[in-house]
C-alpha cells in the first residue's frame, strides 16, 4: 500500500523556539561588533541556512552591503564572513540552551503520527555543536526524532541542496521520497523539501516566517490576518500544503494518502 512513510522535520521555529529567536539575537550582535547595524528582518530573512551561508546572504543584501562598503571602505571578503562567524557561534552557543521548549501540540503530533507506523527525522541550518545543546534540551522536554542531520554531515552542503533530507532517508530506511513530508517554517526549507522532491509543508505558528514571540502571537485580538499573509509567503515559495499549526500534520498525512489513490506525487500536484 503506498503511505507516506516518514516527517522530516525542522528545528527551530518549527518543533522547538516559537518564533525562531535564538539565531536573531545573535546575528545582530555579531554585525553591531563589526560595526554595522542590521535590522530584525534582515537577520530573519535567510534563515534556515547553514549559518556561514546565512552571515553571506546577508552580506549580499543591498542595504547591509552599502553599510559594509561605508565602514570598511570596501565590499565585504570570505575572511569577513569567517570573523562574523567567530563571533557569532559562541553567542549562539551561549544561549542555546534556553530556546529549546517544543511548540504547542509538537509532543502530542509526533506521538500521533508516531502510533501510525511513521518514523521522524530531522535536519537544521545548524552545526553539529550547536545540535548537541538543541536536542539535549528538547529531549529532556519530551522532543527526540528518530534521527538527525546537519550540515557538517553534508559537506557543509546545507540548504537549499536536499543533501539532509537524503540522508535521513538513508538512515530511516524510507523508500522514496515521495513518501516523505518536511516541515519547515522558512524559504529554505520549502527549497529543501522541492529540491529532495518530497511533500515540501510550511508551518506558520511559530515560525521564523512569521517572526512573533509566544506571547505576541497569544495577544493578538485577531490572528487571521497575519497567519495568513505567512501562508501566501510559503505558498509563493512552492510549498505544496501550509499547516495553520504543527497539530494539523495527521490530518494533512492522511489527505496525502488519498491523493496517493489518485496517482498523485509531490512533483505533479500543489494544494
Amino acid at each position: 500500500m503506498n503511505t507516506i512513510e516518514g516527517v522530516i522535520f525542522d528545528w527551530a521555529g518549527t518543533t522547538v523556539d516559537f518564533g525562531c529567536f535564538a539565531p536573531v539575537s545573535a546575528f545582530m550582535k555579531a554585525f553591531q561588533a563589526a560595526g554595522v547595524e542590521v535590522t530584525v528582518a534582515e537577520a530573519r530573512a535567510p534563515m534556515g541556512l547553514l549559518k556561514k551561508d546565512h552571515i553571506r546572504a546577508m552580506l549580499t543584501m543591498p542595504r547591509v552591503g552599502r553599510e559594509w562598503e561605508k565602514q570598511y571602505g570596501r565590499s565585504f571578503q570570505e575572511e569577513d564572513i569567517e570573523a562574523l562567524y567567530a563571533q557569532f557561534e559562541p553567542l549562539l552557543l551561549g544561549s542555546l540552551a534556553e530556546f529549546t521548549e517544543p511548540l504547542p501540540g509538537v509532543l502530542q503530533t509526533v506521538d500521533a503520527i508516531r502510533g501510525k507506523g511513521l518514523k521522524i527525522g530531522s535536519t537544521t541550518g545548524y552545526t553539529d555543536n550547536m545540535m548537541a545543546i538543541v536536542t539535549q534540551g528538547a529531549k529532556a522536554k519530551g522532543y527526540e526524532p528518530d534521527c538527525w542531520v546537519s550540515p557538517d554531515a553534508t559537506g557543509c552542503c546545507g540548504r537549499p541542496y536536499p543533501y539532509m533530507i537524503f540522508r535521513n532517508m538513508e538512515t530511516l530506511k524510507l523508500s522514496a521520497p515521495w513518501r516523505v513530508v518536511k516541515v519547515g517554517d522558512t524559504a529554505a526549507d520549502i527549497q529543501e523539501g522541492l529540491q529532495a522532491g518530497v511533500w515540501s509543508v510550511g508551518v506558520c505558528t511559530g515560525s521564523s516566517q512569521m517572526g512573533l514571540s509566544r506571547r505576541e502571537f497569544e495577544l493578538l485580538s485577531d490572528k487571521a490576518p497575519v497567519i495568513e499573509q505567512t501562508r501566501q509567503a510559503f505558498l509563493n515559495y512552492g510549498a505544496h500544503f501550509v499547516l495553520e499549526a504543527v497539530s494539523e500534520l495527521p490530518a494533512l498525512i492522511e489527505h496525502i494518502n488519498r491523493l496517493f489513490t489518485a496517482g498523485k506525487r509531490p512533483y505533479d500536484t500543489h494544494d
